[in-house]
């Protein structure tokens, strides 16, 4: 996976998603805390750079934010994303993410689309996505940091598995672990989508 230590910033105009009820607390989130830090709209558009229009949706529940969105808008308030997403009325012990949370999108372009399957935390030792490649598509990474491993499991297609100089094809079932502290990539060798299912583990 493609990481510095929190996900890189997508631009402003990034899509968002008409907003869905199960996701609605997040809006109201954000507009009681701009409320008791007496900010107006156009204060916290200023602190995230995203703009007000697109905060005015957010707070109104018509529209959910990407990830990288919801990053900006956690460092403007000066709290990490957990802090942010997570209700501090909820007192269930089981953590859902749904399938059409559309924060949890970490990237989405013609080749390739990344969601966060782990919850939204800025500081953690594991991380876990699906991940869809189109046909041709590659997802390649720089090296993480020391020690860093991926276990990664093929559910759909043909993809090739490289870590540094070495490599390895997969089909649907098979599994693998490789060093991901050293340029690494997975690569859709088949004609059709391929997703596989990734699981990052940093030391």
């Amino acid at each position: 996976m493609p990481r510095s230590k929190a996900p890189r910033p997508a631009p402003e105009s990034e899509p968002v998603e008409p907003a869905e009820p199960a996701v609605g607390d997040l809006g109201a989130r954000i507009r009681d805390m701009r409320t008791e830090r007496k900010w107006s709209l156009d204060a916290l558009a200023n602190a995230s750079g995203v703009s007000r229009s697109m905060l005015s949706q957010i707070e109104r529940n018509e529209a959910n934010p990407t990830l990288a969105v919801t990053m900006r808008i956690a460092r403007a308030f000066g709290i990490t994303l957990g802090e942010l997403v997570e209700s501090p009325d909820v007192t269930s012990a089981v953590q859902v993410i749904r399938a059409g949370d559309r924060a949890q999108i970490y990237r989405s372009d013609k080749d390739c689309q990344i969601r966060t399957l782990s919850p939204l935390q800025l500081e953690k030792d594991v991380e876990f996505y699906e991940v869809a490649l189109q046909p041709g598509g590659v997802l390649r990474s720089a090296p993480h940091f020391s020690g860093t491993r991926e276990f990664l499991v093929v559910e759909k297609g043909k993809v090739r598995v490289e870590s540094g100089r070495d490599s390895e094809e997969l089909e649907r079932g098979d599994s693998a672990t490789y060093r991901a502290d050293v340029p690494h990539a997975i690569v859709n060798l088949g004609k059709s989508e391929a997703m596989v299912f990734l699981v990052d583990i940093y030391r």
